[in-house]
């Protein structure tokens, strides 16, 4: 049955309107929105004073790697990086049981409601038993992901990883990766029935071949043949995330191996439009950086993982002076915080180019609201959703905001997402969180808040013990 909400203040697709009526369907989309409305006396939705805004995605994310946040900050010998951390969560990963996945990701998924988020692609690679082998359920472990979406009430866009080597040259894989190891003939099986089961638990899903070191040309043409194959009646293209040029030793193996750089080769195999999303694309020239700019490809910055594992920046100026799409993702989540990911962004530039308000719409704009919508709506473009801005035939996914709490006290319009953003004190600035139109927070607790808490404790004495 519809319902109905009246927002006194609310940022729409076209700006902010106040006294709006919205009427949500029965699977949690818009399907009117009228403005300068009044109550009427029959009314019996829901009036919500405060200010709204459209709901954070989360466009990159490895639930499992949550549960291991902060072990991961002691040194070894030697000089850490990316690698050393990479021997760190392989350990980890393989103590890892379907029950804990799906506790773990649930435990995430509300936290990520908690902080805004109100979608998530799931990046997900851990498909198979602790000795390698498949589970008599080929799709166990993705099964757990839709469980801890329903569980939490986030929306989900799976992204099922196809991995089958170790290193560029086809290197086969490591005893550490056997987890993660699909054939050609294996990944098809498993996106057969992941196809079925998004439908039955009414989530999207997608292909995320791993990266150029772990597939080769033919397994990514593969994927995408079989992608479309299972969704080729769909109006939207299912979407297509891929790691890459995260590390300067990928660029370094990929042109020792290929004779290019990693974006460029991608490029010059594949037709990259709306439907990719490339996963953080740290280490690009100028030259990729225009052409997946005007690709519309979505790249995924994940700043807090990209800083946690010292990737190094993403040319977003310059992305931005073409037009690139982009969306933010909190990875190995050592923060899931949808304001912290976009403060960093735009510090990190700051202290780069020592200047201020970097990423706006020209001259006297707002910051943080530019942040905050290119974000949503690049996310939302990335997970092949309808969501990322409040509009007709989208999901009604939003945030309200608290007014009188100390961080945005006495401001108004833009002015309440710049201090959202950048004004962070201890404090709760939001008082509920709505997904396809159903509050799951309110007043920063969760509707499951206590089991599911319980339950992660429970799992993470037993991972850590």
């Amino acid at each position: 049955m519809a319902k109905q909400i009246f927002a006194k203040h609310i940022l729409l697709a076209e700006g902010w309107a106040e006294n709006v009526l919205l009427t949500i369907d029965d699977l949690g989309y818009i399907t009117a929105i009228e403005e300068k409305s009044t109550i009427r006396n029959d009314f019996k939705g829901e009036l919500i004073a405060n200010s709204i805004i459209p709901g954070m995605v989360n466009n990159h994310s490895h639930a499992f790697q949550w549960a291991m946040a902060g072990l991961a900050e002691q040194s070894g010998k030697g000089s850490d990086s990316f690698w050393s951390w990479r021997k760190i969560m392989y350990d980890f990963v393989s103590k890892i049981t379907p029950d804990d996945l799906e506790i773990i990701a649930t435990a995430l998924y509300m936290q990520m409601l908690k902080a805004g988020y109100t979608s998530v692609g799931e990046f997900h690679y851990l498909h198979h038993d602790a000795n390698g082998e498949h589970f008599s359920n080929q799709a166990e472990m993705s099964q757990r992901i839709f469980e801890a979406a329903k569980n939490s009430g986030i929306n989900l866009t799976l992204l099922p990883v196809f991995y089958r080597y170790s290193g560029f040259g086809e290197q086969p894989p490591s005893d550490e990766q056997k987890r993660f190891i699909h054939t050609q003939g294996e990944y098809a099986q498993l996106l057969d029935v992941i196809s079925k089961l998004a439908g039955d638990y009414q989530q999207n899903f997608g292909i995320a071949p791993h990266s150029l070191r772990a597939v080769n040309y033919s397994d990514i043409e593969f994927a995408i043949n079989h992608l479309d194959k299972l969704t080729g009646q769909s109006s939207i293209q299912a979407p297509v995330h891929i790691h890459i040029a995260e590390q300067l030793k990928e660029v370094n193996d990929c042109l020792a191996h290929y004779g290019d750089r990693p974006v460029n080769w991608l490029s010059e195999n594949f037709e990259l439009n709306s439907r990719w999303c490339l996963v953080h694309a740290t280490h690009m020239n100028d030259s990729e950086v225009k052409k997946v700019a005007k690709s519309k490809a979505v790249t995924s910055i994940c700043t807090t993982t990209e800083a946690n594992l010292g990737d190094g920046f993403f040319a977003m100026p310059d992305y931005k002076a073409h037009s690139g799409v982009w969306g933010i993702g909190s990875d190995s989540h050592i923060s899931v915080n949808a304001t912290e990911e976009l403060r960093w962004l735009e510090y990190q530039n700051r202290l780069i180019s020592n200047s201020r308000t970097v990423f706006t719409d020209g001259d006297n704009s707002s910051n943080g609201y530019w942040l905050w919508r290119n974000a949503a709506r690049g996310g939302s473009q990335s997970l092949g959703g309808r969501s990322g801005e409040i509009a007709i035939n989208k999901k009604a996914d939003f945030l309200v905001l608290n007014n009188k709490d100390i961080t945005l006290a006495g401001k108004t319009g833009n002015q309440l997402v710049d201090a959202y953003i950048f004004n962070q004190q201890l404090s709760e600035p939001l008082v509920s969180v709505w997904v396809s139109g159903n509050k799951l927070v309110e007043k920063s607790q969760h509707a499951n808040q206590d089991l599911i808490t319980k339950n992660y404790q429970r799992v993470i004495q037993k991972l850590l013990n």
